[in-house]
Formats: C-alpha cells, sequence, structure tokens
C-alpha cells in the first residue's frame, strides 16, 4: 500500500489543490488526513469538499474540535480563535456536523493516524520531544503512526535491532524497513512552521517501508490574498510567505 498524509490543511485550498495533484503524480493508493483540516485559512468549505469528494480517511485535529463546538477555545491565541468563529460562520450544519464525527485515531493497513498522539488522542498534546513520544511509541498496534499538531515535520522511532531507545531524525528520506515502532509528524500543508513555505505531504509505502518527505510549491500569493479578502487577522496571511 502506498499512502499519502496530509497534515494539518488549515482551510488553504490551493496548497491542498497542490498537494493532491503531487500525490497523484506519486501513484498512491489511498490519502489520509491527520487533521486540522480547518481554521486559519478561508477555504473552509471548499477544502471540506475536496476531502469527501476523494474519499480521504481523516481524523479530528483540536481545532476541527473547536470549530464542531467540542473543544473548549480557552487556550487558543486571539488568531486561532477568530479563525474558528469565522469558520463556524461559514460552515453549513452539515459541515459542522462531519467535523463532529470525526474520529480522534483511524487505522489503516499498516499504519494509524492520529492529530497529537496515538495514546491521548483527545488530549492533544504536542509532541515535542522522545520523552513525549514514548507513550504513542509503546501503545500504537502498528509500526508507523502519523501526527501532525505542531506543523513541524520529523520522525520519532525506535529501530527493531534496540527498542528500548528511541530517538528522532529530520531526515526526509527515511528507510522505516528496520524500525520497530515509528511516530511521524508529515509537516503541515496548509500553514508549514519549519521556515519553509512549500506545502508538505508525506509518502509512506508500507511493502518497502520507504517514507519521504514531499514539498510542493503553490501561489501563496493567492492564498493570502483570499485570507485578506475574508477579513481574516492579516498575520495569518503574511506567515505563508515565510513558513512560520
Amino acid at each position: 500500500m502506498r499512502y499519502a498524509v496530509l497534515g494539518d490543511i488549515h482551510a488553504n485550498l490551493i496548497a491542498l489543490e497542490a498537494v493532491l495533484e503531487e500525490a497523484k503524480i506519486q501513484g498512491v493508493d489511498q490519502v489520509l488526513s491527520v487533521g486540522d483540516v480547518v481554521g486559519y485559512g478561508a477555504g473552509a468549505r471548499e477544502v471540506l469538499d475536496l476531502l469527501r469528494d476523494n474519499s480521504i480517511p481523516t481524523v479530528k485535529g483540536n481545532h476541527d474540535a473547536a470549530i464542531a463546538g467540542d473543544l473548549d477555545t480557552t487556550f487558543f491565541n486571539s488568531m486561532a480563535k477568530e479563525g474558528v468563529q469565522w469558520t463556524q460562520g461559514e460552515l453549513t450544519e452539515g459541515d459542522l456536523d462531519w467535523l463532529h464525527s470525526l474520529p480522534l485515531t483511524v487505522h489503516c493497513e499498516g499504519c494509524t493516524v492520529a492529530h497529537g498522539s496515538y495514546d491521548e488522542p483527545n488530549l492533544y498534546k504536542y509532541i515535542q520531544s522522545t520523552e513525549d513520544a514514548d507513550p504513542s511509541l509503546s501503545q500504537q498496534p502498528e509500526r508507523v503512526c502519523f501526527v501532525g499538531h505542531t506543523h513541524v515535520p520529523v520522525t520519532i522511532l525506535r529501530l527493531a535491532e534496540n527498542p528500548e531507545r528511541t530517538f528522532y531524525t529530520m531526515d526526509t528520506s527515511i528507510d522505516l524497513s528496520m524500525a520497530d515502532k515509528a511516530l511521524i509528524n508529515v509537516g503541515s500543508v496548509g500553514q508549514p512552521r519549519d521556515e519553509d513555505p512549500r506545502a508538505a505531504l508525506g509518502i509512506y509505502d508500507t511493502q518497502t517501508g520507504a517514507y519521504d518527505l514531499v514539498r510542493v510549491s503553490y501561489n501563496i500569493e493567492m492564498e493570502a490574498k483570499r485570507i485578506q479578502a475574508a477579513g481574516l487577522p492579516a498575520m495569518l496571511a503574511d506567515r505563508l510567505f515565510h513558513g512560520i
């Protein structure tokens, strides 16, 4: 099975269209989403339509949960709160019901998907160290689990030859055939924060164990204008140019 895994789309329609086209070029069998498909960006309705039209299994991110009314926004920053409120006004009742119905984890052939972590997906924890990743690595049922949430791509893993040691790598091409367990953050389609403004997607081949982080250029200026025209905070448009 060959997967394309999309992280944190955040209602960036043009970026999503670009990575879906790349997924076709890569010849994948299935596209997966690690959630936070809405919030921040101006293309919420169009993004949801694309996900549904393409039958893309999707887990519920914290922004998705907040917009669906399932998560309190007390600890969201002001831009995130404004994005939640704006998006709630844009979506239909059916759209909000769809977000509410999203699962917290998805189990696929050869991998699992969560938003923040596999072990406690409802808490939306940030995995920022090997210690943070250990509970997920210990509990995930498949060799590989894909996550997002931080918008920064990284792979945290244990090798079969030494499953007691957890380490991380920022490499963009990894042979997972020797891994005991791997927790992979695929970065972000619509709001990268690793100082690379290009949209990110992960390509994983379960047969060979090959994983590649692929970056795709898209028309950032057009997407930024959409955000500005919607009246969303200017910073949400400006940061797209810098990947921060």
